[in-house]
């Protein structure tokens, strides 16, 4: 890469950001306190009933055996913090999510012998298990489990007095976003665990960060403001678990967090509807921007979660609807839904979750998946990152080969694309259009336009870029599960979903062509599809898919 390509990389992206996050950088690379290992304070006594969290799937197979992102690991091989497996890997081993998976009571033995061996290992302030992140899901994770019925040994409470303490002076401004959150719920979650004056300054802090975080990262729609699907479950997660810790705790609440846990309960319910409405038929998340499977609990676990601390049901099969804020629009029509990305590349100063799928879409025939975004199988700097965070791994229009925005590294994004003119109209037949300018950078400075109209059993998708001078092509990703009927051609042809529907497709305009591809619905997998192609034909493509509607 050439020095002015990289320059203006840097320049691209570092603009965007707050200057807190320059700052603290700085602060967080140059300063770096002493653990404090004063006794911990008491114990609260709690006031109100604990109701079990959302459940993950396991990730502990045996004692110290370990699998997470796909890759099995040994802790008598590896250690905390063994060069082995990578920094995400690691992650995980130090936030303890086994604690309130499915089948917790089987493994309590194996639980409270891990929990003591992390403490022998893992001196105050060093290694991975202390950096501001595990250290704030590892706070949580700990307390959930005491109030489960677990008690924590008094090393155990010890030690998460001296993680409380040196979280509340690490805490990540230079990232904001879900770390400066998850940060904020751990000092909420030890100050109420813990009682005295010190426990109340861990209470304060994380409760004013939360009042100003929680406006900021969920908007008015109900989406997190990570337009993540995955990322935004998380979130959810994280309010349910703080109005349940209220609940436990409510007589010790102040004025300043009874009001705070009336906005987090509004807030639930409207993010709840989100989710649904950017999640599949068969009850699963959709895949913009970093999703995968199995890093979230399960919409299910998080409904039933929510009706256990006594929030109304949602409705799990929301109609059509435009979801403003977030940039996101459905359209249900009979057997079929289609999830849009009509969304902003954001926020401005946070978009290391992004991918370049501006206008991208996903589509549900029958209940089962067809068109599907490429998932998220690896973070890090990878070339297999950057191919998935790419627009050619997404339902979309490339141009020329390029991405529509400049993702970079494993979480930058220089130049992004801008939305123009997004409508969604919601009449007989159901249309949204919406346009970007990522591509104005190039030759001729193309305009991607693209129109969807879903009629009772078609979707016609048409894009146009204005120009004919470049290359061009739309994308379009059949899910692993479907199968390509035998004399399909690339211009016209018959799928099968797993369940043995079917549905066609014909190219109205531009020359088509099937190529291999892969899906990658969670951390560490990747499975082999297929693609169909259009090459633009003077700067224009079209194609309908077709499938006959259930008879009432």
């Amino acid at each position: 890469m050439s020095a002015a390509r990289t320059i203006g990389l840097y320049w691209h992206t570092l603009r965007h950001l707050r200057p807190v996050q320059i700052y603290g950088r700085l602060w967080f690379r140059l300063y770096r306190p002493r653990p404090d290992l004063a006794p911990a304070p008491g114990l609260r006594s709690p006031s109100g009933a604990w109701q079990t969290p959302a459940a993950r799937a396991p990730s502990l197979s045996g004692p110290g055996e370990f699998r997470f992102l796909g890759e099995a690991g040994r802790l008598a091989e590896i250690g905390w913090d063994g060069p082995q497996r990578d920094k995400l890997w690691r992650y995980n081993q130090h936030y303890f999510d086994d604690l309130h998976a499915a089948g917790e009571p089987d493994r309590t033995e194996w639980h409270t012998a891990l929990i003591a061996d992390w403490i022998a290992q893992n001196p105050p302030g060093r290694g991975t298990g202390w950096e501001p992140y595990p250290t704030s899901l590892r706070i949580v994770n700990w307390i959930k489990r005491a109030q489960a019925g677990h008690a924590l040994s008094p090393e155990a409470a010890q030690s998460l007095a001296v993680q409380a303490r040196w979280l509340s002076r690490r805490l990540e401004y230079h990232l904001l976003g879900n770390h400066l959150f998850s940060n904020a719920k751990a000092l909420v979650f030890a100050g109420l665990f813990f009682e005295g004056v010190e426990a109340g300054q861990w209470l304060a802090t994380g409760l004013d960060i939360l009042v100003r975080e929680v406006p900021e990262q969920i908007l008015a729609d109900g989406g997190h403001f990570e337009l993540s699907p995955m990322y935004h479950a998380l979130a959810l997660e994280d309010l349910l678990d703080l109005v349940n810790l209220a609940h436990r705790y409510r007589m010790a609440l102040t004025p300043a967090m009874e009001a705070a846990v009336d906005g987090w309960c509004a807030r639930v319910q409207e993010m709840r509807r989100w989710l649904h409405a950017m999640s599949h038929p068969d009850g699963a998340i959709s895949f913009f921007n970093d999703a995968a499977f199995d890093i979230a609990p399960a919409n299910a676990a998080l409904d039933a979660y929510a009706g256990r601390l006594g929030f109304e049901v949602v409705n799990v099969s929301p109609p059509t609807q435009w979801l403003a804020q977030s940039g996101y629009a459905r359209l249900s029509r009979g057997a079929a839904i289609a999830l849009l990305d009509m969304a902003p590349v954001g926020p401005d100063y946070l978009p290391g979750h992004a991918h370049a799928d501006t206008l991208s879409f996903e589509l549900s025939l029958f209940g089962e998946r067809v068109l599907v975004n490429s998932g998220t199988s690896c973070y890090g700097e990878s070339a297999e990152r950057l191919r998935q965070r790419g627009t050619a791994a997404h339902n979309t229009v490339k141009i020329a080969g390029r991405n529509s925005s400049e993702v970079w590294g494993g979480f930058r994004v220089a130049r992004r694309a801008r939305l123009r003119d997004a409508v969604l109209s919601a009449g007989d037949p159901l249309i949204a259009h919406g346009a970007h300018d990522g591509y104005r950078r190039l030759p001729g400075r193309p305009l991607h336009q693209r129109r969807w109209r879903m009629d009772k059993g078609s979707l016609a998708i048409s894009d146009r870029i204005g120009t004919a001078v470049l290359p061009a092509e739309a994308l379009f990703h059949f899910h692993p599960g479907v199968t390509l009927m035998p004399g399909s051609t690339s211009s016209a042809g018959e799928g099968v979903t797993p369940k043995g529907r079917k549905f066609s497709w014909r190219v109205g305009r531009g020359g088509a062509r099937l190529e291999p591809s892969t899906w990658h619905p969670r951390f560490g997998e990747s499975r082999a599809s297929q693609c169909l192609v259009i090459d633009l034909h003077e700067g224009q493509s079209e194609i309908v898919f077709a499938w006959h509607e259930e008879r009432p």
